[in-house]
C-alpha cells in the first residue's frame, strides 16, 4: 500500500483511496458550488487468472474515472499517482511479465515476476493523456489474487 500523509491541510489518511476521496472532499468543501471540482479517480480490485496475451479484464470497484472494454479511459491530461499490487502464481514454473500498456505511449510499466507466490508492488507517478486507455497485459497463464491497483489525478490542472 502507498502511505500519504497529509497532515496541514486536514487530511490525514493511510490508503491512497482514503487521500483520494479526501482530496475529492476537501476540493468541494473550499469552492463555491458553481465552481466545485472533483479529482478524477478508480479503484480496481481484481481476483482471478490472466490468459497469455491477453488483457486483464478490470472493472471499477470506485471511484469516477470510467473503464471501457476493461481498459482504464483517462479523463484529462496530467500527472496520475499509480499504485498496483498484487500477488501472482504461475500455472508451471515459468515466468509472467506484466505490462500497463497505453494506448499511444506503449508500455508505461513493465515487471517480470519468476517464480509462483510472488507479489507485485508497484507506486509511481505518470503523466497520461486525455482519452487514452490504460490496460494491464499478461504474456502467460497465471492466477492473479487480490490485484489492487489505483489511479489518482494529482495535479491542479483543469478536468
Amino acid at each position: 500500500m502507498f502511505l500519504v500523509e497529509k497532515e496541514d491541510d486536514g487530511c490525514s489518511q493511510g490508503l491512497l483511496l482514503g487521500w483520494a476521496q479526501c482530496q475529492e472532499l476537501k476540493l468541494t468543501q473550499e469552492r463555491p458550488k458553481s465552481q466545485s471540482a472533483k479529482v478524477p479517480w478508480t479503484h480496481i480490485r481484481y481476483t482471478g487468472r490472466s490468459i497469455e496475451g491477453a488483457a486483464v479484464n478490470l472493472t471499477a470497484e470506485l471511484g469516477p474515472i470510467q473503464i471501457r472494454n476493461g481498459s482504464i479511459v483517462i479523463p484529462c491530461d496530467g500527472l496520475y499517482l499509480v499504485s498496483l499490487k498484487s500477488s501472482i502464481y504461475l500455472d508451471k514454473e515459468d515466468w509472467l511479465k506484466l505490462t500497463l500498456q497505453g494506448t499511444h505511449e506503449g508500455t508505461l510499466w513493465e515487471q517480470i515476476v519468476q517464480g509462483s507466490g510472488r507479489t507485485v508492488n508497484l507506486t509511481t507517478v505518470l503523466y497520461l493523456f486525455q482519452e487514452d486507455s490504460i490496460t494491464l497485459w499478461t504474456n502467460s497463464s497465471a492466477s492473479i489474487w487480490d490485484l489492487s491497483f489505483s489511479l489518482v489525478l494529482i495535479n491542479d490542472d483543469k478536468c
